[in-house]
């Protein structure tokens, strides 16, 4: 322990985060070079080993400093377009006004609750959350990240139903917590873990209504009670997969006959970004439970939510109402940006401009699919939350790197870079969009010519 040298440390970081400039070039290198030792001493090597902005970014690692809108500036003053948007969480783009005037005001008056007192924020977002999801929904809790709102799904659903089984979809991501990793649908993150949760969990094919309601039929038959079905209305890790259009609503009523609570995980496609303000408003579902987060925060604050029938809460409330808390789940500085965000996203109808765009985006890359058959297997989507298939994660991790090189984000993982995701922010603008697209063909036709 050196509390000297932590205390010399954290002034001079707090010196930098003041700041209102761009550092001189001599110390955006000096962040540069100490932000990759930090990242490889002190959090997680392999995670920057991996990272595009250090391994295409040539001399000088890209380090995020500043965004707004859909462009993103590293330290050193390098813009990329942002066709990443967090994974999701960027629907408003980077640092919206709106959203970060509503935190500033609320931070300057009170930004975490007493825990004894009613914080007003909460019970706001909460009576918005019950006006604007499908159905009956009307309680909600939140929390900071989407795992922890499915986590939270899967608790109520085991105290309402009294059961403990799930069905769940292949190559389905719900997150990497304990619960959550254990509802997941590949093996990437699961097996090197062993046993996960303890209840008995069922995978099927995505889009395979057959194979659900078989499922429902034999735990029916052998006396396996089955307390929810945890679906993503489209699948976004897997690379923005659409299922049939008979599917959600084939397993709505299948989960209706067997008493089943069907939960949505929204957290990637909820408010807005694949065309309608839900996923399951494209197949007109009313599920049973909804989690969100990512752009629920609009870009300024973590935050996630589950909302529910009052029915289903009720376990929640009585005879324990502090059967699932949190101690900073539903801060103010969170409702406030959370309030914000669903304001400017229905003031603006955003999901219109997000279905729009998506039909020009996908039909344009589409295009460029078919053009170069040797890159790509296909194209998939809805709204701006679109798959780009390459035939091998070698293929599609050449095609993000260079893109990166010509200043375009977009999304690829160690486990799915044969699916890159193009995911922008809502309010991206048609230049951005026919820019990136150009950078794009480019980034394709290099790739192509070095096969």
């Amino acid at each position: 322990m050196n509390y000297t040298n932590a205390l010399t440390y954290s002034s001079q970081w707090l010196d930098i985060i003041k700041q209102e400039n761009f550092p001189a070039q001599e110390q955006a290198k000096w962040i540069i070079e100490e932000s990759k030792n930090n990242f490889a001493e002190h959090f997680n090597r392999g995670w920057l080993e991996y990272r595009k902005s250090v391994t295409e970014a040539g001399d000088w690692a890209s380090v995020e400093w500043s965004g707004k809108g859909s462009t993103v500036t590293d330290v050193m003053g390098r813009k990329y377009i942002d066709w990443l948007g967090g994974f999701g969480m960027f629907d408003l783009g980077w640092k919206h006004p709106e959203v970060v005037a509503a935190v500033t005001a609320q931070l300057q008056r009170s930004p975490m609750p007493s825990q004894e007192l009613i914080d007003p924020l909460r019970g706001v977002l909460a009576k918005l959350m019950a006006e604007i999801t499908p159905g009956d929904l009307k309680y909600s809790w939140f929390a900071a990240s989407g795992t922890e709102a499915i986590e939270a799904s899967i608790k109520i659903a085991k105290l309402f139903t009294g059961k403990s089984a799930f069905i769940v979809a292949l190559k389905a991501f719900h997150g990497k917590t304990m619960g959550s990793l254990s509802m997941m649908g590949k093996a990437d993150y699961r097996q090197p873990l062993g046993m996960l949760y303890g209840g008995q969990v069922y995978h099927i094919p995505f889009g395979d209504a057959d194979a659900l309601e078989k499922q429902l039929e034999i735990c029916a038959n052998v006396g396996i009670g089955v307390a929810g079905v945890l679906l993503e209305p489209i699948q976004g890790e897997a690379g923005a997969i659409v299922p049939p259009d008979d599917f959600l609503p084939r397993v709505r009523a299948a989960t209706k006959k067997h008493n089943v609570l069907l939960i949505a995980d929204e957290v990637q496609t909820g408010l807005g970004r694949t065309g309608k303000l839900w996923g399951v408003n494209h197949w007109d579902v009313a599920p049973d439970i909804i989690a969100t987060a990512k752009s629920l925060g609009g870009g300024v604050m973590p935050v996630s939510a589950v909302t529910t029938t009052e029915e289903i809460f009720k376990p929640m409330m009585y005879p324990n109402p502090f059967m699932h808390t949190t101690t900073t789940g539903g801060g103010a500085l969170a409702c406030s940006a959370a309030i914000a965000a669903i304001h400017i996203t229905l003031r603006d109808r955003l999901w219109e401009g997000a279905a729009t765009k998506g039909s020009y985006l996908i039909e344009k890359v589409t295009e460029l699919a078919e053009e170069f058959p040797q890159l790509y297997k296909k194209v998939t989507g809805k709204g701006l939350l679109i798959g780009q298939h390459f035939n091998t994660p070698e293929l599609g991790y050449k095609v993000a790197a260079e893109l990166f090189k010509r200043g375009v984000l977009v999304a690829g993982t160690l486990t799915s870079a044969q699916t890159i995701r193009i995911e922008p922010p809502l309010i991206i603008e048609q230049n951005e969009i026919d820019e990136g697209l150009n950078r794009l063909r480019d980034a394709v036709g290099v790739v192509a010519k070095a096969m």
